[in-house]
């Protein structure tokens, strides 16, 4: 519980930096996708406008040669765009160039060329006095005048489409420290509300693990979500470890009770024999009840080892073969009935165990001339292991008890037993994936059987 509440801190930031960071990568995304958008359409705007412009001179310069050397005529912008003009002729001298040029030339490179020899267009980006300039060349018709396969070299300014990327860039950053700080607060805000419950929890779980009282419950949060289902889950643990206390608290006492009547009298003949000397009577009686205290020691350390989570070495056995073998071993003849030959995964000596269980209920319960019967059958996949008596059977008052360590019914005073036969019998049935069911006098062990 206190590492649960140690982690109430971290959990809460790790919260909050997983909304922080899917918010900042959100923004991220969002932002560089915006930027390459955005500097993709204007540099696509320049390039069209820049196309537009070179192919109106270079028609110009066919149909109007001499327009083109007026004051003035290669000034007028595109888009509100100032865009440089320069037009030259096949040879490569410059015939016409805009004001805005002044003294400046535009570079007559490999672009040039390949549009006044090549007749071809082009584009590229290139440094004028430091300046960032987009440049597009485009050939003039070989129709007449001065300009005739020459080329219109058209250039502008790209350093306002940079400043607006970047302007842009930090718009958007600054939105992502904002859209970060507001989901930092608001996911600690939601974060704490949403853990308040388990922190209570927590500080009841550690309560409770102070005070290793397994009768205290966590307070209910009041909600049927998933920490309320939590919270039931955990309460209904609780209690079954509450019960279970005190299902070992009931045992340890019906143990040491019944383990006080064996040892009481073995002590009081020891006692008479030191005394006044073993008789045949008293030696009778120390080894009745030695053997008495020995199978009640032996009846726990069964009921142990049948109750344990570890598994028992199982083996294939011939359940009817098994049956017979049992049957054989009491003085009484046992009636047999429909043993078909049945195979099982099991421990031959704690199933063993259970049946002799059985077999022994049924003889000291029932009528003592009485019939036992022993059954074996199969049905949809399972083993039906029966033993009945020609008795009434338990009171059905009472059968809610039956299979409880050490209880006895009301008429079983006078007759042999620790009151952990059946409780042994349910235990070992459990073990092997079974149960045990009583219908009237007939008590049947229902286990799973293996094919074949």
């Amino acid at each position: 519980m206190r590492s649960i509440i140690r982690t109430f801190s971290t959990l809460r930031a790790r919260l909050v930096a997983i909304s922080v960071g899917s918010i900042l990568a959100a923004v991220a995304l969002f932002a560089v996708a915006t930027l390459l958008l955005v500097n993709h359409e204007l540099r696509s705007t320049l390039d069209a406008d820049l196309r537009q412009r070179a192919e109106n001179v270079a028609q110009l310069a066919v149909l109007a040669p001499a327009v083109l050397t007026e004051p003035g005529a290669l000034e007028s912008p595109v888009s509100g765009r100032q865009i440089a003009v320069e037009v030259i002729d096949a040879q490569g001298r410059p015939i016409a160039r805009s004001l805005s040029l002044g003294a400046q030339l535009l570079p007559e490179d490999a672009l040039a060329r390949s549009a006044r020899i090549g007749g071809r267009t082009g584009y590229e980006s290139i440094s004028i006095a430091g300046r960032p300039f987009r440049i597009f060349a485009a050939p003039i018709a070989r129709a007449g005048g001065p300009a005739a396969g020459g080329a219109v070299l058209v250039a502008s300014d790209t350093a306002d489409i940079s400043n607006t990327v970047h302007e842009l860039a930090l718009a958007l950053a600054l939105s992502a420290l904002g859209a970060a700080l507001v989901a930092a607060l608001a996911a600690a805000v939601l974060t704490g509300r949403g853990l308040a419950p388990l922190r209570r929890l927590a500080v009841a779980g550690r309560e409770i693990e102070r005070t290793a009282d397994p009768a205290r419950r966590l307070p209910d949060v009041g909600a049927a979500d998933e920490i309320g289902q939590l919270t039931g889950v955990l309460n209904r643990m609780l209690e079954a470890l509450e019960q279970a206390r005190a299902g070992e608290r009931r045992f340890l006492a019906d143990a040491s009770h019944e383990l006080r009547t064996p040892v009481t009298a073995l002590l009081g003949n020891v006692e008479y024999a030191a005394r006044h000397g073993a008789n045949p009577d008293v030696l009778a009686d120390l080894r009745r009840d030695a053997q008495r205290l020995a199978r009640l020691v032996d009846d726990l350390l069964v009921l142990e080892r049948a109750a344990s989570p570890a598994s028992a070495e199982t083996d294939v056995i011939e359940l009817d073969a098994l049956v017979r073998a049992l049957a054989a071993e009491y003085q009484r003849e046992l009636d047999l009935r429909e043993l078909v030959p049945i195979r099982v995964r099991a421990d031959p000596e704690s199933l063993g165990r259970a049946v002799r269980n059985l077999i022994d209920n049924a003889l000291a319960h029932g009528p003592a001339e009485g019939r036992v019967t022993v059954a074996l059958a199969r049905e949809d996949g399972r083993a039906l292991l029966t033993v009945s008596d020609e008795g009434s059977g338990p009171d059905p008052v009472d059968r809610e008890h039956l299979f409880e360590r050490f209880w006895r019914g009301r008429d079983a005073a006078g007759r042999p037993g620790s009151g952990l036969g059946l409780s042994i019998v349910a235990a070992i049935a459990v073990r092997h994936g079974g149960r045990v069911t009583v219908d009237g006098a007939a008590f049947t062990i229902d286990l799973p059987t293996l094919p074949g």
